[in-house]
């Protein structure tokens, strides 16, 4: 049944009890059982009914996985229950089901916000599933990404052949340094986590974020044998002279001299900084990655926590015409770039097609430690606070889409003009992305794809 007498609110058939929140527009409202009001035709007794109200769409940060989630696990309750394809016809018997099913029952109602209206023993019972524009995941869905990236490294480290004795004390501390930096990193791309901290615990939870990541290091530094006063040293100044620096901005405006310094020292750390000495375990091969984890959870510290800096879109999610920017930025940045790619002798067409078994971990290897930690420290950071500084938005765009290619010209060969001009291209696409989308996973999802794709279908000469 679908109410269009109000854009604002829903008609009942009956009246809402006092402190019932009533429905707000956008929502889905699923009948859950029980007897039907008395409005209700008699053949409706014990069937779903699904009531689609037509109006504005509900807030961006309400519950944003929800119905993508129910629809999951109903389907897959409804495909293992034997035949028993009525959850909402019947009562919820979960004594004659078995524990499998039982959880899915308890997964479905954490997704959503149940309530009973009217006030009757007789009443439906009603839920609530928002479709907001933005869908921005929560803590568990966070969590449950973490562990299964913790997971496929783990198989990884297990069965390649890298130097890493499975089951060693070097192994283990490898292991859990890399599952807690990258539990953190995705922590706060959680809804509304760094606000929830940041009120909890003020400005010093970025100094308490500090200390864990340094002792995460301890972790590694112990268990691997490489803990020494020198390298000790070294990662609390990478960690902590940022957040001292930043701490004599906290009210100065977004774009200070200190915001821009403590990001040239980040990405300088970074590029040019002693990554292998840092992590010699195993023979420096997951040097990159370890210094990559550090870097971005002292910019969570420093500009989510002690800054509290706006704007900067770290979250994963989806939203309105995400399909369209993503898709539309990588279709139009590959007609622009590869055939001036190839006429700069940039680019050589070698599609591999005997590496495609390795498509999968190298895509989620580049998506997170590649171009995450890029989108974040050039759009997030950078061109946000560029366009704050110039009070510009085009401005900060271009301004930071040519120093992101600039950042280039050392890969390779020094200096590569080539590389710059594509990768400023490329920083434009970008840059625009994160303006339409406000959420660098979706920047990264555009930056991703275009290193994949050259790493698979061309060579650089």
């Amino acid at each position: 049944r679908t109410h269009t007498q109000s854009p604002h609110q829903h008609l009942w058939d009956q009246s809402t009890p006092a402190g019932v929140p009533a429905p707000r527009a956008g929502h889905k409202l699923v009948h859950k059982g029980g007897r039907p009001a008395a409005s209700q035709s008699s053949s409706a007794v014990g069937a779903p009914q699904v009531i689609h109200r037509i109006g504005a769409r509900p807030p961006a940060t309400e519950r944003g996985t929800a119905c993508t989630l129910y629809f999951v696990l109903l389907y897959s309750y409804i495909f293992s229950s034997d035949g028993a394809t009525k959850p909402f016809a019947c009562k919820a018997a979960t004594a004659s089901l078995n524990w499998s099913h039982r959880l899915y029952f308890v997964l479905l109602y954490s997704c959503t916000s149940s309530f009973r209206t009217p006030d009757s023993p007789l009443a439906p019972r009603v839920t609530i599933l928002t479709l907001p524009d933005s869908r921005q995941i929560g803590i568990f869905p966070a969590l449950a990404l973490w562990a299964t990236l913790a997971a496929i490294f783990f198989i990884f480290a297990r069965f390649a052949t890298h130097g890493l004795a499975y089951g060693s004390r070097a192994f283990v501390a490898t292991i859990l340094s890399f599952s807690f930096l990258l539990l953190v990193m995705l922590l706060f791309a959680a809804r509304d986590i760094s606000d929830r901290i940041s009120a909890l615990a003020g400005p010093g939870s970025a100094w308490l974020l500090g200390v864990i990541v340094f002792f995460i290091f301890l972790i590694y530094a112990l268990g691997t044998g490489a803990a020494s006063f020198a390298r000790l040293a070294a990662v609390a100044a990478f960690i902590f002279l940022p957040l001292l620096l930043l701490s004599t901005a906290q009210s100065a405006a977004p774009g200070s001299w200190q915001d821009f310094f403590t990001l040239a020292a980040i990405w300088g750390t970074v590029k040019f900084g002693p990554s292998h000495w840092v992590w010699p375990y195993p023979g420096g091969r997951l040097a990159y990655i370890f210094t990559v984890l550090i870097a971005v959870n002292v910019a969570i510290a420093g500009f989510l926590l002690l800054r509290r800096a706006k704007g900067i879109g770290y979250n994963i999610g989806w939203g309105a015409n995400w399909t369209l920017y993503i898709l539309g930025a990588l279709v139009l940045f590959a007609c622009l770039a590869i055939p001036l790619g190839l006429k700069l002798h940039f680019l050589i067409y070698s599609p591999r097609i005997h590496e495609w078994k390795s498509f999968l971990p190298l895509s989620i290897a580049i998506l997170f430690f590649t171009a995450w930690p890029e989108e974040l420290l050039f759009r997030g950071l950078l061109q946000n606070f560029l366009s704050h500084a110039t009070k510009s938005e085009t401005a900060g765009w271009i301004a930071a889409s040519i120093l992101f290619g600039a950042s280039h010209i050392t890969n390779m060969h020094f200096p590569n003009w080539r590389y710059v001009l594509l990768a400023s291209i490329a920083g434009l696409f970008y840059g625009w992305t994160w303006r339409k989308t406000n959420s660098i996973f979706a920047s990264a999802l555009v930056h991703a794809s275009v290193d994949i794709l050259w790493h698979f279908l061309f060579l650089t000469p």
